[in-house]
């Protein structure tokens, strides 16, 4: 796991996992990315009607409200190459990790318009825009790069359970049902998933910076 960097020490740290993620595409340069579709996913995770499933998989449409209290949708990441992750602001464990590793991500690809990032939240009825907003500052989120979305919450759960294939447990969207998962999934230009990171784990969070310089390419 990363730690928790002072502003100080982000370049340094951007620094050092440039030259990690320079050795890692010289030894995988004739590498290439798979295209998931539901049937090369642990059965757990996909939604029981998509199960088995062998036709090619492009993420579903949405429509959310992100930090500034403005819509965003599938239009707003149209040709770009995006990191998608569900979290919530009250998470104690996974989830500031995770944001901490985001927020490097966004660092390292902070000149490369091609690549944006997208973070919703599972408790939307708890997370409004103004909390969300402060959580954005507290992050060092850069609007035009990453955006940290609050909707409809049966909306959100359908886009992790059969859009992003993020969560094991199944349910419904309602007032009971909860999600909670590691996991960033990487989505092309043409809206196809082409991998999936533990978010708190640097080896994989390395592999992911890997993948999107392959992407970008």
């Amino acid at each position: 796991m990363f730690n928790k960097l002072s502003k100080s020490k982000i370049p340094i740290t951007i620094s050092a996992i440039g030259i990690l993620v320079i050795l890692f595409l010289i030894s995988n340069r004739n590498r290439t990315l798979p295209v998931f579709t539901p049937k090369d996913f642990n059965p757990e995770l996909v939604d029981i009607s998509l199960q088995n499933t062998q036709a090619e998989h492009t993420v579903a449409n949405f429509k959310l409200i992100n930090q500034n209290g403005q819509t965003i949708t599938q239009s707003d990441y149209e040709n770009k190459i995006y990191v998608t992750d569900f979290f919530f602001t009250r998470c104690p464990s996974i989830c500031p990790i995770m944001s901490n590793n985001m927020e490097k991500l966004q660092e390292i690809f902070l000149n490369d318009d091609d690549v944006m990032f997208l973070s919703m939240s599972v408790t939307p009825e708890m997370d409004s825009v103004p909390i969300l907003k402060k959580y954005a500052q507290r992050n060092g989120v850069i609007d035009s790069k990453w955006n940290i979305a609050t909707g409809n919450k049966k909306h959100i759960y359908n886009l992790a359970r059969k859009s992003y294939f993020a969560v094991v447990d199944q349910g419904d969207g309602g007032l009971q049902d909860f999600i909670h998962t590691p996991n960033f999934v990487l989505v092309d230009k043409k809206k196809q998933i082409r991998g999936v990171y533990n978010g708190t784990d640097n080896e994989d969070v390395l592999r992911l910076i890997g993948d999107i310089k392959l992407l970008s390419k």
